[in-house]
């Protein structure tokens, strides 16, 4: 190999070294030392490991069954963007997590999340094993104290949390995020290697 041909590759690799870090639309929160492997019972009625999905983008929400207003359209939303994914939606994993276990059992989360699509997986578990997932992926809930008797009131954070295919927690995406930029940071994700 000659010298100007060596210094040439030499630049070209500096080059592709010198790629910029993957521009998210949602908050980049790669790093985090939080959102750890966890074991909770899918709506199938099979346990369900948070590692099970490694290998695949992890979209996670906290919500509930009985929610009025916020988790019903949020899970319409993350269909909308697993169905632009054509292929790709095969290495895309949305996880529903309660925060009700008392009312969110196997069968009410079985007749609640394959609607939505048949390849979404609701957790449940104990109030002991949900509270624990919460505290560690930084999620807050509780029952709302204006709740009227035998209604089904619970606060809790709204925002959704993303897995790169290496199970490492990558974004924390607000709400009312559109179908578009979801669209664009799970793809961003699903490029990168595993």
């Amino acid at each position: 190999m000659s010298l100007k041909q060596f210094l040439f590759l030499l630049f070209a690799s500096g080059l592709f070294a010198c790629t910029p870090a993957p521009t998210f639309k949602s908050t980049d929160i790669s790093g985090v030392e939080w959102g750890g492997d966890f074991t909770l019972t899918a709506h199938t009625g099979k346990p369900a490991r948070a590692s099970d999905f490694n290998g695949k983008v992890v979209v996670m929400f906290f919500g509930y069954t009985h929610c009025p207003d916020i988790c019903a359209p949020t899970l319409a939303k993350l269909n909308q963007v697993v169905k632009r994914l054509g292929d790709e939606a095969k290495n895309v994993q949305v996880l529903f997590i309660t925060v009700d276990p008392e009312h969110d059992t196997v069968p009410q989360l079985a007749g609640f999340i394959p609607p939505f699509n048949p390849s979404f997986i609701g957790l449940t578990g104990s109030d002991k094993e949900i509270a624990a997932v919460a505290a560690e992926y930084k999620v807050a809930y509780g029952q709302n104290p204006q709740a009227k008797p035998g209604q089904i009131l619970v606060d809790h954070s709204t925002g959704i949390l993303v897995k790169d295919r290496k199970g490492k927690l990558r974004l924390l995406v607000k709400n009312d995020v559109t179908v578009d930029d979801l669209e664009h940071d799970v793809r961003v994700l699903l490029k990168e290697k595993n």
